[in-house]
């Protein structure tokens, strides 16, 4: 959509041109660019248009409540926000996770795998498969899993099915495929039977197959494409995650990684109960996402990348054989120390995809998970952190209760408000280097959307500012003439301003 920008500043005679819904990604969002004359970018902005709050509605819950409520944050990386939420109020209880029950801890991360793999084969297959095998400026008719599925009838078929392996460990743990419960405060609620582990079981070798084929034709996508898949939305930047004492990947729980743009370590292993002394946020006018940074660099230079492709480039190893063997060669496409090609989040996310089919059989195949010793108690605290590597990236919560056990503040950083940067920033390399000066056409601008997808945002998780939310109250008459206007800030001052 074109428009012309009829403000009294617009001494540049820009127009506007709006990539409104940003398509095949959760949430509602909309990139803005203002071209001058010559169709030369002036400005790209990805702007989150819809606003959740979250964090405010929860306060005044019982903390109990917590890890069923956030689940209504996302449908479609429920389990993060559950399991997040309940490392957070473990502590509420006085458990610390490593005083967690050992078939407890297993529980959790059996249906955290589940979780990670289900949300990576959707993602890969249905939303970004598209792009990767018909072209970035394809018709808009193959832009979809059913044009995968006409051309591709047995890739599509492994995608839907590894998706469903995933969605059935979940509902095997928490009861559900979507929503479900399992973790309780020191624990989790149920263990697996005997046949529920077996009905796993039966499946697991062929998805771990799937797996790696996944990782192969994503290899062969990206080595058939360069340098232009390097080159793509690429941007250098700050990475972080969270890793094992060892430096291992891991997705559960660990302690906090960040590695600059030349693979140097800038906090290693932090306690992540103690964050806020290393990352601060930002709030910006035009979206309703936060902008995280490194304290220690500042607002300027401290923004970071989250999710498989900061975990695989962050992490030393791989503790599964067949994903390490597939990290070793990831790493060694790049002659740098991090890889930091953008379009390569798609390759780290199914080698993360590997991992987790791997990791669920070993789990699967250990009898503790059907153990009945579930449950941990401790002494009371108010205030819980609960960290955890949702598939997009490191997932912050963050509580403080009251003596009736009642939420009185609450704090999420959300993977995709880390990446939020980012994908600013990928959105103007994309639109400087590929768009700016050309006659901009639907499929063209379809390529800021491939850089958005990259990061596999979700942007309805995301939408948490910090503070009051800003509110302008017009008043029109019949004649459509502007008669009055109350604009209350932020700050929760109010204006009355018809100039404003």
């Amino acid at each position: 959509m074109y428009e012309h920008l009829e403000t009294a500043d617009n001494k540049e005679n820009l127009k506007r041109v709006v990539v409104e819904p940003v398509s095949r990604v959760e949430g509602h969002g909309k990139v803005t660019l203002l071209l001058d004359e010559d169709n030369k970018v002036k400005q790209a902005r990805l702007h989150i248009v819809e606003f959740r709050g979250f964090e405010r509605f929860i306060q005044g819950r019982p903390y109990w409540e917590l890890p069923v409520l956030v689940q209504r944050l996302c449908g479609i990386c429920p389990v993060s926000h559950h399991l997040a939420a309940a490392k957070a109020i473990d502590q509420l209880v006085g458990i610390d996770p490593v005083n967690l029950p050992v078939a407890a801890d297993k529980l959790r991360r059996l249906l955290h795998f589940g979780q990670v793999l289900q949300s990576h084969a959707l993602h890969f297959f249905h939303l970004s498969s598209p792009d990767l095998l018909f072209g970035f400026e394809s018709e808009i008719s193959k832009r979809s899993i059913i044009a995968v599925i006409e051309a591709y009838p047995d890739l599509a078929v492994q995608g839907v099915m590894l998706r469903k392996y995933g969605q059935e460990v979940i509902r095997m743990v928490s009861g559900k495929r979507v929503h479900g419960t399992g973790a309780i405060p020191g624990g989790m609620n149920k263990s697996l039977t005997k046949d529920e582990r077996d009905y796993l079981l039966k499946d697991i070798d062929q998805i771990i197959n799937w797996s790696v084929a996944s990782v192969a034709l994503i290899k062969k996508v990206h080595g058939a494409n360069l340098p232009y898949y390097d080159d793509f939305a690429t941007i250098r930047s700050n990475y972080l995650g969270l890793t094992k004492p060892d430096g291992a990947l891991e997705l559960y729980h660990g302690g906090i990684r960040a590695k600059n743009a030349d693979g140097d370590t800038l906090i290693d292993h932090v306690d992540y109960c103690k964050y806020n002394d290393y990352i601060h946020e930002e709030v910006r006018s035009w979206t309703y996402m936060k902008f995280p940074y490194l304290l220690s660099m500042g607002q300027e230079n401290g923004w970071y990348r989250v999710g498989p492709l900061a975990r695989v480039n962050n992490c030393d190893y791989i503790d599964t054989p067949l994903a390490e063997i597939e990290r070793i060669a990831f790493k060694a496409h790049s002659n740098e120390a991090m890889v930091h090609s953008t379009l390569a989040f798609h390759w780290a996310r199914l080698i993360e995809l590997l991992h987790c089919a791997e990791s669920i059989k070993t789990l699967l195949n250990d009898p503790d998970v059907l153990s009945q010793d579930l449950v941990a108690k401790g002494e009371k605290r108010y205030e819980g952190i609960g960290v955890i590597e949702a598939p997009r990236g490191t997932l912050f919560h963050h509580y403080q209760v009251d003596e009736n056990d009642i939420v009185t503040k609450a704090n999420l950083i959300v993977s995709t408000t880390s990446n939020n940067m980012a994908m600013n920033e990928s959105v103007r390399q994309v639109a400087a280097e590929y768009l700016s000066g050309q006659e901009l056409t639907e499929p063209l601008l379809n390529n800021l959307e491939v850089a958005i997808r990259a990061y596999d945002p979700c942007l309805s998780c995301a939408t948490h500012a910090i503070g009051k939310m800003p509110l302008q109250l017009e008043l029109i008459n019949a004649d459509g003439k502007l008669i009055d206007k109350l604009v209350k800030g932020s700050d929760g001052h109010i204006d009355r301003n018809l100039n404003a």
